[in-house]
């Protein structure tokens, strides 16, 4: 890179993060007792991670460090009742969160190995009505917002299975792109194992969800699984939403030439105006990424969906998370997950459901959503507005 070119990139750096600027601290330091009135719902959040158990700071649980096996554990955390759908209510900060007020974590389970978490993780499945999805995070995140994430995707899909995160070791900081990259390739192993567990438990459909560099970790597991004959996961593996992936297109390209064209409804959600990937394509020698790739019809031919969400608002500066933080296509994203994906049709992944939504979303949170639909057959714009 060229040096005039390195204060630019340092700028740059400062806001480019998947998140803001906060306290990595999952746990508080005190407990507060809140009426069951002002708590919306409690979830269960199941975890695989390739983290090292937090010891400087322990609020945090796991920290960024790399751990060469994977842990297991579990999250009990509360939504509050004033939560609105695409927000994700933490506190400040340091201190200690306000069920009332926050996404709140109240306990924390480890177990002790892959037998254990196998034997818990079924057995929720089991009850929740054998549906699994998978939510890989992306680059600088804690242990922290890959929780709250996943948790507030649950909750706004309203998603009837049991939710998985996979954590691999990002350094939560927004200086750490080239560490976390190298993570994110160290995790792609430990998550084809994990998705090969859940598909030995008796779910039906494992669906998964993969956030920006989180989507590089998911394609080289799949490429994997494709590689041993084994790329349904035994007809299991569901719904694959890629949000805005940071992956060189060209890398991409030749990890779908290995997978295959999908059988099951296989979504890219890619936003032109993603500044977060602008930077990535600086990084990377100036090379487009997927997540902004201009040509949805050659993305398309590889048998892949192309939802595009440019015209769409985002819930922050970046644009980079519009998927979660867009009241109207989260909730888009849930009426699609409402229908297995053995029950859909690849070509038509999202067209139903943003046809279907109607106009009272739009209206409740005076926004607007025009989406591009690529597909290998067709294009179709859909526009979800209030009146």
């Amino acid at each position: 890179m060229r040096l005039k070119a390195l204060p630019i990139l340092l700028i740059a750096l400062s806001v480019a993060g998947c998140v803001g600027s906060h306290s990595h601290d999952l746990l508080g330091k005190t407990t507060t007792t809140t009426p069951s009135g002002e708590i919306a719902a409690t979830h269960e959040i199941f975890v695989a991670t390739t983290r090292r158990k937090a010891t400087k700071e322990p609020r945090q649980v796991f920290d960024g460090d790399r751990s060469l096996t994977t842990t297991f554990a579990s999250v009990e955390i509360t939504v509050p009742k004033i939560h609105k759908v695409g927000n994700i209510e933490r506190v400040k900060g340091s201190a200690s969160p306000d069920p009332a007020k926050h996404f709140t974590a109240h306990s924390v389970t480890v177990y002790d190995g892959a037998p254990q978490f196998t034997q818990a993780v079924g057995a929720d499945i089991q009850r929740r009505g054998d549906r699994v999805l998978v939510f890989v995070h992306g680059f600088n995140n804690g242990f922290d917002d890959g929780i709250y994430r996943i948790t507030q995707i649950a909750q706004d899909t309203n998603y009837s299975g049991t939710p998985v995160l996979f954590s691999w070791a990002s350094s939560g900081k927004t200086t750490g792109y080239i560490y976390d990259k190298e993570s994110a390739n160290a995790a792609r192993d430990d998550l084809e194992a994990t998705l090969r567990m859940l598909a030995r438990t008796k779910a039906k459909t494992i669906d998964i969800i993969a956030h920006s560099m989180g989507t590089w970790v998911t394609m080289e597991a799949l490429r994997q699984l494709a590689i041993t004959g084994d790329r349904d996961l035994g007809d299991k593996l569901g719904y694959v939403i890629l949000a805005s992936p940071d992956i060189d297109v060209d890398v991409f390209k030749k990890q779908m030439i290995r997978y295959g064209k999908p059988d099951k409804p296989f979504a890219i959600l890619l936003s032109d105006d993603d500044k977060a990937l602008k930077l990535s394509s600086l990084i990377s020698g100036d090379k487009p990424r997927v997540g902004d790739y201009g040509d949805a019809a050659d993305l398309a031919s590889y048998g892949v969906v192309v939802v595009d969400l440019t015209k769409a608002k985002s819930g922050n500066s970046l644009n980079h998370a519009k998927f979660a933080d867009n009241p109207i296509l989260v909730q888009l994203l849930g009426n699609r997950l409402q229908t297995p994906a053995g029950l859909a049709s690849a070509e038509n992944d999202f067209e139903q459901p943003a046809s279907n939504l109607g106009r009272g979303i739009g209206q409740a949170v005076g926004s607007v959503a025009d989406i591009i639909i690529t597909t290998p057959f067709k294009v179709l714009n859909v526009v979800v507005e209030g009146n």
